[in-house]
């Protein structure tokens, strides 16, 4: 998988990021990144249900590294989930921006 990245300036969730739940080993590196002077709360998202499917409302889980961060962080998924995304819930100012990189077999 090539980098993928969502940025939000604002309160709100990204687009979904599918990724390949069924790679062996599954192994995404998480990297969030606040523009300078930023002043924002988010949280990375994940879901175990098929986003490509209209009639799916996904449940989504909150990566329990990277909840109500302030700050530049960096996290990972060592297992499978089928897709992820970015939250912004407190919004001040700045912009967050969150790249996702899964290793290939």
């Amino acid at each position: 998988m090539r980098p993928i990245q969502r940025t939000l300036s604002a309160v709100g969730v990204s687009t979904w990021i599918p990724v390949d739940y069924r790679q062996a080993p599954f192994e995404i590196g998480i990297g969030v990144a606040l523009s300078p002077g930023s002043s924002l709360t988010y949280t990375v998202e994940h879901t175990f249900d098929n986003i490509q499917d209209p009639n799916v409302t996904p449940d989504v889980y909150q990566n329990p590294g990277l909840t109500s961060k302030t700050a530049n962080d960096a996290g990972n998924y060592a297992f499978p989930v089928r897709a992820v995304r970015l939250n912004v819930g407190l919004y001040t100012s700045g912009e967050v921006t969150m790249t996702l990189l899964q290793g290939q077999r």
